[in-house]
């Protein structure tokens, strides 16, 4: 069931799985990744008594709605990496505190400021954080969060990928906010891409969706918190700084 909001009808296993495959942005694997582990790096000591978030340039930071008192930030290691690592700030009176960092993958061929369907680049820009899901229940999720099966990555996809979608965070890129993450809408249009999830890790790169370990979206699905209007702000690091 859909917590946080009205109950809603959820996809069942085969639909989920045929949706699944449809959200480009998380799409199937490549046969290119390596598989390689990214070490966590974790749980830095948090940065307290910040005026702005730092590493975010003011062409992205006018961006960031002013009511927002989470920013989670992941920055690229390079315009065509799929490295990348990510760190959470809250807003506390008018200083910015740095709660936790990790590391992130992103869209296998790295980043792109002009998304669109199949091009395994993660999206540069700000987008809001507005609903959650995946195939685990998830009670202390602060965001709606949808629970069903139909969020299960297909099984003729390598193991290592299997529990990709566990936990996801739907990032409101070419989305309908307010709805489950896998509800398949394209705004813009199918050529924009869409499901772009923050969810699981499997080793390497992703389609164009952001990726962590478990612990650390159990992490996020605790702290964002919808009446602190959550936002991501992602890209490369040479993007983000302008």
């Amino acid at each position: 069931m859909r917590k946080g909001g009205a109950m809603r009808a959820v996809a069942a296993l085969a639909g989920g799985a045929l949706l699944v495959l449809g959200a480009t942005g998380c799409g199937g694997p490549d046969t290119k990744d390596s598989g390689a582990a990214h070490v966590q790096d974790d749980k830095k000591a948090p940065e307290a008594d910040l005026k702005r978030v730092p590493g975010v340039g003011d062409r992205l930071w006018k961006r960031v709605p002013g009511d927002s008192r989470q920013v989670l930030v992941v920055s690229g290691k390079g315009r065509d990496s799929a490295d990348s690592d990510a760190a959470l700030y809250t807003k506390k009176g008018s200083t910015w505190t740095r709660e936790r960092a990790w590391p992130t993958h992103n869209g296998r061929k790295g980043w792109t400021t002009n998304h669109h369907e199949d091009d395994l680049r993660s999206p540069v820009g700000v987008f809001t954080l507005s609903d959650a899901g995946g195939v685990l229940a998830q009670p202390e999720a602060k965001l709606p969060y949808t629970e069903s099966a139909g969020f299960q990555a297909p099984r003729y996809w390598k193991k290592s990928y299997w529990h990709d979608f566990d936990l996801v965070i739907a990032i409101d890129y070419n989305r309908v906010k307010g709805t489950p993450p896998n509800d398949q809408t394209r705004p813009q249009g199918q050529s924009k891409g869409g499901g772009i999830w923050l969810h699981m890790d499997h080793g390497s790169g992703t389609s164009a969706c952001v990726s962590q370990s478990k612990a650390d979206m159990e992490y996020l699905l605790r702290t964002l918190d919808p009446k602190q209007r959550p936002v991501v702000v992602m890209g490369d690091a040479a993007d983000l700084k302008v």
